[in-house]
């Protein structure tokens, strides 16, 4: 098992920045990769970013790419997602979770998720 614990969510006025934490625990060892995934009222949940637990190779969706950055401390087992130049449509719930298996971009190769915090983007 694999326990995740998101914080550093809230509200924030457009073209500003929120850094979001994963606290990993649990079986962390055989945890591949960490994805960030995030879910707008009404829309699907939808893929983020995603690093390699080990490498640290990092893909982003296109919507984020050049303004977010995902990162990893080892040491601490946690994941953070840096996120700059905040736009009203990245509002949403973000979730962090530990990759399975299958394509980093379907929330269906997620095998364990945190609870999730609100990010709201003022306009």
């Amino acid at each position: 098992q694999v326990q995740l614990v998101e914080s550093g969510g809230g509200l924030v006025q457009s073209g500003g920045s929120l850094r979001l934490s994963c606290a990993a625990s649990g079986r962390t060892f055989g945890t591949y990769a960490m994805g960030w995934l995030r879910q707008a009222p009404g829309k699907e949940r939808e893929f983020v970013a995603v690093i390699n637990w080990n490498s640290g190779s990092t893909t982003y969706a296109d919507s984020v790419k050049g303004r977010f950055t995902i990162s990893r401390d080892n040491a601490k087992n946690t994941v953070y997602l840096q996120m700059d130049s905040l736009k009203p449509e990245d509002t949403a719930v973000y979730y962090c979770a530990a990759h399975a298996s299958g394509s980093y971009y379907s929330p269906r190769s997620y095998g364990y998720w945190g609870q999730g915090t609100q990010v709201t983007v003022s306009s």
